[in-house]
């Protein structure tokens, strides 16, 4: 076998969503994913380039994986919305039959301080946060149960337990994310169902570049290694199940990427 087919091997017939994946570290676990042979879902707001203030469109995720000869088809999602979300999950059991992977990735923050934070801001993180990752769960789990098999990656941070200025809400968040990650898992290992987080410290994306544009980036995590730990995370049996993995851990479970 050689390089190629291996790293093809590793996710095989395996089908995978990915939210907020039209950029950033959702886009570098799409394309790792579809690399290592799964059928990738790329599920996120942007269509259009002028949409976001960012670069990156679902279309053109779906692209980049379709040019290495990758299968990967795209959802238009708003994860804070019910029907969006029961929508993309009946049109991907209708196409590719299943769900094996979700990964939660899509998130948003502010740089906002807690006294210029508007409630309207803070109920939109807590939505797409907190309520986004529990509706995308809610929706793939009854088929995980029925197969008895299933992988949930939640994409936290360092920022959900240490102190980062202006990030208050997204804090709380990540904080949750970790908490439902335990809680989650502890219900889900009888059904074979692993469930766990990545903790990512700083790392390069768009958002950065573009927000952050002289920042010295040079010791931080790149997206490309977080995407495949993911993969690595996504195919490893389901007895690794309620962790939360930094870099460190990532590592020592997996070896160096």
């Amino acid at each position: 076998m050689g390089d190629m087919e291996k790293q093809r091997a590793k996710l095989a017939g395996k089908v995978a969503i990915v939210t907020g994946s039209s950029r950033g570290i959702g886009k570098a676990i799409a394309l790792e994913m579809a690399r290592a042979g799964a059928e990738v879902v790329v599920a996120a707001r942007t269509e259009a380039e002028r949409q976001s203030k960012l670069p990156g469109t679902i279309h053109a995720t779906v692209e980049e994986i379709r040019a290495f000869g990758g299968e990967a088809m795209p959802v238009r999602l708003d994860i804070t919305r019910e029907d969006d979300v029961d929508a993309m999950v009946s049109t991907v059991t209708d196409k590719y039959g299943k769900v094996d992977i979700l990964v939660n990735n899509a998130g948003i923050t502010t740089p906002e301080s807690f006294m210029d934070l508007t409630v309207k801001k803070w109920d939109l993180i807590m939505a797409v946060n907190l309520r986004g990752v529990f509706l995308c769960t809610k929706a793939v789990l009854p088929g995980m149960i029925e197969r008895q098999s299933g992988s949930i990656i939640n994409i936290s941070s360092a920022a959900g337990n240490v102190l980062i200025k202006g990030s208050i809400a997204y804090g709380v968040t990540k904080a949750g994310l970790e908490r439902f990650t335990l809680g989650l898992a502890k219900e889900m290992r009888k059904h074979n169902i692993a469930v766990n987080a990545l903790r990512l410290d700083l790392t390069v994306t768009e958002a950065v570049r573009t927000f952050l544009p002289g920042v010295d980036t040079s010791g931080w995590q790149t997206a490309e290694m977080w995407g495949k730990y993911a993969v690595l995370l996504a195919a490893h049996d389901p007895s690794l199940t309620g962790q939360v993995l930094n870099e460190q851990a990532c590592r020592e479970i997996f070896g160096t990427v």
